[in-house]
């Protein structure tokens, strides 16, 4: 583990493997770069692979912010800078798909490739949501939510086993170990309301179909969806569909069966997905100088 300062605060971050190209894994809520520790080992031994903690989660600093998209999204860059990446190749899981696409659509220049599973590849609406999900976003959504989050851990103690499929007693430890208080929770509750339902948050939407726009005009850049087996939501056939036919040079590859928290459940194939789309596309390989 290391640490950079970044404008008020510090991310926390993995670094591991070598290569002038580096592959960067983003996580999603309520994770940390944790969740990638079974997955990037089929990358770092052929490359080198970065994991941040979101700014607020995992050990990364706690400022005093909003914990909003854009605030995240602010803090990452002074992460990418911090560290001088100029070249990358982005994997992003949950909300870390989104932020990837997003600075990948503001920084056009500096990406190589970009993956994604169980992300936000377009705005939905309430109606797509299963009906259980509708029903717990509206509650986190309202005054109930802190209740749910900030005093219950909800978002640890519930969420989160309840999808993945193997989620281990040490792992769950190690996920609940960065939110001990209702105050260091905070960042687990904004991000729900955070979701691009049926045009609200209107900034958040307008972002999501920025860089949707993005993924649809670079057929020069690679991008790989993955999806898992008989996804729902965010994640189901509809919207996989949707993505792969929008998006320029994107191709799909299926993990298998597993919850959202995906990488818990399937890392070696999300691993070797991505080893594999890297090779195949000599993502990581330095152009030759004419």
């Amino acid at each position: 583990m290391a640490t950079v300062d970044v404008l008020d605060s510090f991310i926390n971050y993995t670094d591991t493997g070598s290569g002038d190209i580096p592959v960067v894994f983003l996580h999603g809520n309520p994770t940390s770069n944790y969740i990638w520790r079974n997955v990037i080992p089929h990358v770092s031994g052929e490359n080198r692979a970065l994991a941040p903690d979101l700014i607020g989660m995992g050990a990364s600093g706690k400022p005093d912010s909003d914990y909003r998209f854009a605030d995240h999204a602010r803090y990452l860059d002074a992460w990418f800078d911090a560290l001088g990446l100029d070249q990358v190749v982005i994997v992003g899981h949950d909300w870390g798909g989104s932020l990837g696409m997003d600075w990948a659509a503001r920084h056009p220049g500096r990406v190589r490739g970009i993956a994604v599973v169980e992300t936000f590849l377009r705005p939905m609406l309430w109606s797509e949501m299963p009906p259980a999900g509708a029903e717990l976003f509206r509650r986190l959504r309202s005054p109930e939510g802190e209740e749910m989050v900030l005093e219950r851990n909800m978002f640890i103690e519930f969420n989160l086993p309840a999808s993945t499929r193997t989620l281990t007693l040490e792992a769950l430890q190690a996920y609940r170990a960065p939110y001990p208080t209702p105050e260091s929770r905070k960042p687990m509750l904004v991000w729900p309301r955070e979701f691009p339902l049926d045009g609200e948050p209107a900034d958040v939407v307008a972002t999501v179909e920025n860089y949707d726009r993005w993924m649809a005009e670079t057929p020069e850049i690679p991008k790989l969806i993955m999806a898992v087996q008989d996804g729902v939501g965010l994640g189901s056939p509809e919207i996989i569909d949707w993505a792969a036919t929008t998006f320029a040079a994107a191709e799909v590859a299926n993990i298998g069966p597993a919850g959202h928290h995906c990488p818990e459940d399937q890392p070696d194939a999300i691993g070797t997905a991505v080893a594999e789309w890297i090779r195949r596309h000599a993502l990581t390989t330095t152009p030759a100088v004419a």
